[in-house]
C-alpha cells in the first residue's frame, strides 16, 4: 500500500512539473545587443513599454517574442528587457537614441498586447488579439483585421486626426474620440494625446 501511495504522488508530481514549467518566470537583460530574444506562447498577454522612436510591432507565427533594432552609434546605449512568466510578458526598451532610432518589436500572432509609448511612430500590424495602445504624441498607425472580429473598439485623440476606415470614422480637431460594439471578441484602445490615429 505504502509503494503504491509512493508511486501515485510521483505519477501527480509529474503531472505538475510541466505546468511548474510553464509558469516559471524568465528575465533576459541586454545592453547594446541586436536582436534580443525570448520563447513565448501563442495567446499570451504582452505589456510593451517602449522608448520614443519609429517603431513597427508585428505579429509572427513564431512561439517567440524578439526586439531589434537600429540607429546611430549611441544605439549601443539601449537597453532591452525581456519578462515571461506563464502566459504573461513584458518588455522594456530604455535609453534609446532621440534621432534615426527604428525598432522592430516581433510577437506571435494571436497575442494580446498593451503597448505605450511617449512620442513617435508606431505601426502595428499582423495581431489578431485583444490591442490596448497609447502614444503622447505622433502617429499610429494599425492595421485591425476584420471589424467584426471586436466586441468593442475604442479610439482618440486629443489634438489632431482620428482615420477609422474599417470603422467609416474619419475625424479631425480637438478632443476626437468614437466608440463601437461588434459580434467579436476582442477590444482594441486606441489613443494619440496629439497626433494622428489610423485604423486599417
Amino acid at each position: 500500500m505504502r509503494l503504491a501511495a509512493l508511486a501515485l504522488l510521483g505519477f501527480g508530481t509529474a503531472l505538475l512539473t510541466p505546468a511548474r514549467a510553464l509558469a516559471q518566470e524568465t528575465l533576459v537583460d541586454e545592453q547594446g545587443k541586436t536582436p534580443v530574444e525570448a520563447k513565448f506562447i501563442q495567446n499570451g498577454r504582452i505589456r510593451l513599454n517602449l522608448c520614443p522612436g519609429e517603431v513597427r510591432l508585428m505579429g509572427k507565427d513564431d512561439a517567440l517574442l524578439r526586439v531589434s533594432y537600429s540607429g546611430r552609434s549611441s544605439a549601443d546605449r539601449v537597453r532591452v528587457q525581456i519578462r515571461t512568466n506563464g502566459d504573461h510578458a513584458e518588455i522594456w526598451v530604455r535609453g534609446c537614441p532621440h534621432n534615426n532610432f527604428e525598432l522592430t518589436v516581433e510577437v506571435p500572432k494571436t497575442s494580446n498586447v498593451h503597448a505605450r509609448m511617449f512620442a513617435g511612430q508606431m505601426d502595428v500590424y499582423g495581431i489578431t488579439g485583444d490591442k490596448d495602445v497609447e502614444l503622447h504624441a505622433g502617429q499610429l498607425t494599425m492595421e485591425i483585421g476584420k471589424p467584426e472580429d471586436y466586441a468593442h473598439v475604442d479610439a482618440s485623440v486629443l489634438s489632431g486626426d482620428l482615420e477609422a476606415s474599417a470603422f467609416d470614422v474619419s475625424k479631425g480637431g480637438l478632443f476626437r474620440s468614437f466608440d463601437k460594439s461588434g459580434p467579436g471578441k476582442h477590444r482594441l484602445h486606441a489613443h494619440v494625446g496629439a497626433g494622428e490615429i489610423d485604423l486599417r
